[in-house]
């Protein structure tokens, strides 16, 4: 995959860093959290016998990796005269992710307790071989491993990248390259922000409309600017995911930023429209009506379609941004306040996400909402995502809930990452690959007996000055590694500056790929 710039970014990073780690042969990303390094290789070489659990992604990952860019063909073979053994041993390995990795001059051996553990090791195994192995061309290299000893699991179970695809659009194979890296780097969780004020992006057939008309806005240059996932393109990508063991979460925002949908179905406002899709950035007035019964109705519709295309417990439904003024102009939602003995426009936003979090548990899912969704009332078992600090986050996990931890100052990647005389203009702030690698989940606010409630950490990639897919890669590298590196490796296990040596030979992964 070409990063387009990274070779520039990691340029500056080594002026203004001097690396005095001693050099490794090891520059595996996320660093394991256990690592015995010990004498000699193992070699790859022709029609070598591999044994595997049936039908194993993993090991045909690295038997497709071996075959493209090496010409070497494994064969299959049993456990005991195989070099290469892949293992379900609930015994060796109890984390569900984890693995432990033995490398001789005569024999790999990989356990896992599932076949993702199997996975995330076949990765680790890719990345001890030269950086070529991600080649989608045959290459002439010596293919050795260095032995080695590692152990490893993850140190949270959540560890994601959202991308907005509202603001601008990114095409559909292009997401599955960015599911190809975040693999490399056993991120799993993929964060899909699909509507917005901005553009709807998902296809909807009760509802055609949502992307006929809210699919398409004027653009910058005065022409109609848009595009959206076909269901037959979602279901694809879902599958995509799944195989590399990533699981997709759309988001479905409401009941703010949603005038993509206003614009199409202005009876579910609160003044009747009429509407276009928001052609400038910021915070949009109109919002769908909570008072409005039918409202519900669509919203209902709306994500039957979308439980159908992805099978994540997890359904994200914004909850950011709300603006009430059209709540507090509305005689309709005043009379419904007034009846349930709602205080404010901030409660009747959480009676809104009540009702829909009550609707998305009958469809046997649950809801992730931003940490906007805390105020008024928080809805019993949503899951918090925390992005305006971490404050959203302790307090929804000091009462029980459970959290995502992506606060902006940390885990916004949109932020510039350089100086802004040297970057394209951004939306601002500054996020630095330092900033991203120094966050840790688990704020000291957070009882001990709760911290078990965060259940990770997510980069975030909001698109407002994104305009091509090589500008989405410039944002998202060399950082999300280091989102991914937080999120896996323990932190008494993390360095900084071997973490930025190790990105030298990433680079080159992540070019060839």
């Amino acid at each position: 995959m070409t990063i387009r710039y990274i070779r520039y970014i990691l340029g500056i990073f080594f002026l203004l860093i001097r690396i005095e780690a001693a050099y490794s042969i090891i520059n595996v990303v996320p660093r394991p959290n256990y690592i015995k390094e010990t004498v000699g290789f193992f070699a790859f070489r022709q029609g070598m016998q591999i044994s595997s659990p049936e039908n194993s992604g993993a090991a045909a990952l690295l038997e497709r990796k071996l075959s493209t860019a090496a010409g070497i063909h494994l064969l299959p073979g049993s456990n005991k005269h195989s070099a290469i053994e892949m293992v379900i041993d609930t015994n060796a390995v109890q984390s569900p992710e984890g693995y432990q990795l033995n490398v001789t001059p005569s024999h790999i051996l990989l356990q896992a307790a599932t076949e993702t553990g199997l996975y995330y090791g076949v990765q680790t195994l890719l990345q001890l071989l030269p950086p070529q192995i991600e080649s989608r061309q045959l290459v002439k290299a010596t293919w050795n491993v260095p032995c080695v000893l590692i152990k490893d699991a993850p140190d949270f179970t959540y560890r994601g990248i959202m991308l907005d695809v509202c603001r601008h659009f990114l095409p559909a194979e292009h997401i599955k390259k960015i599911l190809d890296v975040m693999a490399m780097y056993k991120m799993d969780r993929f964060h899909w922000h699909l509507t917005d004020d901005q553009g709807w992006r998902i296809q909807i057939k009760r509802y055609p409309k949502l992307t006929q008309v809210g699919g398409t806005r004027v653009g910058d240059n005065g022409k109609p600017y848009g595009g959206y996932y076909t269901q037959d393109q979602i279901r694809e990508i879902v599958k995509y995911a799944a195989a590399r063991h990533i699981i997709v979460i759309p988001e479905i925002e409401m009941p703010g930023h949603a005038l993509a949908a206003l614009a199409a179905y202005p009876q579910y406002s609160n003044t009747g429209g009429p509407f276009k899709p928001r052609t400038v950035w910021g915070v949009e007035n109109n919002v769908y009506n909570p008072a409005n019964d039918s409202t519900y109705s669509f919203l209902s519709h709306i994500l039957d379609e979308v439980c159908a295309l992805f099978p994540s417990k997890y359904i994200h439904i914004g909850g950011d941004e709300c603006p009430k003024i059209r709540w507090q102009e509305s005689p309709q939602c005043q009379l419904l306040m007034k009846k349930k003995g709602l205080k404010n426009e901030d409660e009747l936003q959480s009676y809104f996400v009540k009702r829909m979090e009550k609707i998305v548990a009958e469809k046997g899912r649950k809801i992730i909402g931003w940490d906007e969704i805390l105020e008024g009332g928080m809805a019993p078992s949503a899951t918090i995502m925390s992005w305006r600090g971490e404050q959203g986050g302790i307090d929804a996990a000091n009462a029980g809930h459970d959290v995502i931890m992506t606060p902006g100052s940390s885990l916004y990647l949109d932020h510039y990452q350089g100086s802004p005389l040297c970057e394209t203009v951004k939306i601002g702030g500054l996020t630095t690959l330092q900033q991203v690698y120094a966050y840790y989940p688990i704020p000291k606010a957070i009882s001990p007996t709760m911290a078990y409630h965060v259940l990770g950490l997510q980069g975030n990639l909001w698109s407002e000055y994104l305009y091509t897919p090589n500008e989405f890669d410039y944002q998202l590298f060399p950082r999300a590694l280091a989102v991914a590196e937080v999120g896996w490796t323990q932190p008494q296990n993390k360095d900084v500056r071997d973490f930025i040596r190790r990105l030298d030979d990433q680079q080159i992964r992540m070019d060839e790929h």
